[in-house]
C-alpha cells in the first residue's frame, strides 16, 4: 500500500470499509482517510479515491455505509482494499445486507453507520482533493449499541502492506 513516511506514522488511524449502491451496483472499499468533521449538526467525511470503482458508484449514491473494521478483521480489508470491484464481486464472499437506499452494511462489522451523502469536496473544480474525493455524510442510520468491551480498531500501520486493487 504505502512505504511508512513520518507524517503517515503520526496520523495511523482507523480503517473503515465504505460502501455504496446505485444504478443496480453495489461497491466497497477500504478507507484510511475519514473523520468526525462536524458535532452540531453530526457530519462524518470519507475520501475516496477517483481511480476506484466505489467513487464511480458512490458519486450516483444518495447514501453511504461506513463500517469500522475490528484489528481481526484484516481479511475484511485485504477483500475490500486489495481486489478491484471492476473484476470481482466482494459481496459474493461476504455476509451482507441492503441498508438505507440499498447501502450494503456487513453483517460481520459490529461499529457502522449510513450517511445521507450531503456533498462532495475536491470534486469537479471544488476544494482540491488530490487524488481522492471528500463525501460528507450526515448520519442517517447506525448499528446497535455495542455491549462490552470495544475491539481495537485495525489501522493502517496493519495493513500497509495491501497491494490496492484498482482496474488494470
Amino acid at each position: 500500500m504505502t512505504e511508512p513516511d513520518p507524517f503517515t506514522e503520526a496520523f495511523d488511524g482507523p480503517m473503515y470499509v465504505v460502501t455504496a449502491a446505485a444504478g443496480g451496483e453495489r461497491a466497497g472499499c477500504l478507507v484510511g482517510f475519514a473523520s468526525q468533521c462536524s458535532i452540531h449538526p453530526p457530519r462524518f467525511v470519507v475520501w475516496l479515491s477517483t481511480a476506484n470503482h466505489t467513487y464511480r458508484v458512490a458519486r450516483e449514491a444518495p447514501y453511504l455505509t461506513v463500517h469500522l473494521l475490528r484489528r481481526d478483521q484484516r481479511a475484511l480489508a485485504e477483500l475490500f482494499g486489495g481486489e478491484c470491484g471492476d473484476t470481482v464481486d466482494k459481496f459474493a464472499r461476504v455476509g451482507w445486507r441492503p441498508g438505507r437506499e440499498g447501502s450494503p452494511v456487513l453483517t460481520d462489522v459490529r461499529t457502522w453507520f449510513t450517511g445521507r451523502v450531503e456533498g462532495r469536496a475536491g470534486d469537479a473544480g471544488g476544494a482540491g482533493g488530490g487524488d481522492h474525493v471528500g463525501f460528507l455524510l450526515s448520519p442517517a442510520e447506525r448499528c446497535p449499541p455495542v455491549e462490552g468491551a470495544v475491539p481495537a480498531p485495525l489501522r493502517l500501520e496493519d495493513v500497509r502492506d495491501l497491494e490496492a486493487g484498482h482496474p488494470a
